[in-house]
């Protein structure tokens, strides 16, 4: 249950009220005015099958205030792009699907990577790049959300709450991000939140001293929530990474680019439950044991730009520390589920930790084996200095092949 209590340097909004979805709707609708607002949907064409997606789709038909979807089409051929354009035309808002996959879109990329200029890594950070580039091209929305394809337990409330903060029109909000418990099945779930980014923050504390930047992170309830939402404006000077570290590396551009006064977080859904990661112990570039590698990476990228200077040592201190503080996270945990009533593995709970523990060491042999890694995708203000033409050029492609494939709306 939500509460007022404000901590960390970030404004928390909460769900105190339970106010009426039409009614929060109803007053969206008013902003959209001054206001318009566009909504970003990453996808794997993979998704257009499950049942979270088709619920998705039919909980997004029915919100009045947004004026444009973008979504974000990867792993498709032409078939499966024809296919996205039927599945998608549920939609009664203006939509387009980026067909990243498709001959005009990978010609573009190919332009960008002449020019050193375009994502090198495959995955979700690209296409979300893509679909924010394609959003500034459209010129449609002043406010923008994101949120994932595979939330089993979505209803469009959660969008609506989202997307408030930064669509007010009398907030001064640049960035918000969501939050929500991650209890389903009677368990804990959010394993790489709870075990491994908690746990290291509150380690780079105790090893390299207070930073507000590491505070800052801290400041959020869950901060790998994959949606969030910020004013059109932000995007243009965005460097975020294009791994695992997306969401972190998100945060830490708005703490470098905005007060944190224009910051905030807020409580967007009682009940959530999306597709799990696998915590792949034997192999270290899929699932949970690449997410916190990647997550790391990021972490340690970011603490060096404001000064910290790291060592082999220092990564050894930092990685039996973290082993340390995560087991007492694991202690605090198991209480917590016991007083609840929940199920709780305290074995498997360890062995995450102790897979986690070795991917710090193997994010900081990385960082000190690689120091000239670009580890960022250009923002797309780089883009367009050196490409003048960048947006109109995506924003063009993406109209053409909804025209050739006989998209309607």
């Amino acid at each position: 249950m939500g509460d007022f209590h404000q901590n960390g340097l970030v404004t928390t909004l909460h769900n105190l009220s339970r106010r009426p979805l039409a009614e929060l709707e109803q007053e969206l609708l008013s902003f959209s005015a001054e206001r318009p607002m566009s909504l970003v949907l990453p996808s794997l064409y993979s998704e257009l099958s499950g049942p979270a997606l088709a619920n998705i789709v039919a909980e997004l038909s029915q919100a009045p205030y947004l004026g444009e979807i973008v979504i974000g089409l990867d792993r498709a051929g032409e078939e499966e792009y024809r296919h996205a354009l039927e599945y998608f035309a549920a939609l009664g808002q203006h939509h387009r699907i980026l067909w990243n996959d498709g001959p005009r879109l990978q010609a573009l990329d190919r332009e960008l990577q002449k020019l050193g200029l375009a994502p090198t890594e495959l995955g979700k950070g690209r296409n979300v790049w893509y679909c924010l580039g394609y959003v500034l091209g459209s010129g449609k929305g002043k406010a923008v959300a994101l949120h994932d394809c595979d939330i089993i337990t979505y209803n469009r409330e959660l969008l609506a709450r989202l997307i408030y903060p930064v669509a007010h029109p009398t907030f001064s909000y640049a960035f918000c991000k969501g939050y929500y418990s991650r209890v389903g099945n009677n368990s804990m779930g959010g394993r790489v939140s709870r075990l491994f980014v908690t746990p290291l923050l509150r380690t780079l504390t105790k090893v390299c001293g207070y930073s507000e930047f590491i505070n800052y992170l801290d400041s959020f309830r869950y901060p790998l929530a994959g949606e969030f939402s910020l004013r059109a404006d932000v995007i243009n000077d965005l460097l975020i990474p294009s791994d695992w570290g997306l969401e972190i590396g998100v945060l830490a551009e708005m703490k470098r680019n905005y007060a944190n006064n224009r910051l905030c977080q807020v409580d967007i859904a009682d009940v959530y439950d999306h597709k799990h990661q696998v915590l792949s112990e034997a192999d270290p570039n899929s699932g949970l044991s690449k997410m916190s590698t990647d997550i790391a990476k990021a972490l340690f990228r970011k603490q060096a730009t404001k000064g910290e200077v790291f060592s082999a040592e220092k990564f050894r201190t930092i990685k039996a520390t973290y082993y340390r503080v995560a087991l007492d996270f694991i202690e605090t945990y198991h209480s917590d589920a016991l007083i609840n009533g929940l199920d709780y593995d305290r074995h498997r709970e360890e062995q995450a930790v102790e897979l986690f523990a070795r991917n710090v060491m193997n994010a900081g042999e990385h960082f000190l084996e690689n120091p000239m890694e670009k580890p960022f995708m250009p923002s797309w203000n780089r883009v367009r200095s050196a490409f003048p033409d960048a947006l109109a050029r995506l924003y063009e492609a993406v109209e053409e092949d909804y025209r050739e494939f006989g998209g309607g709306g």
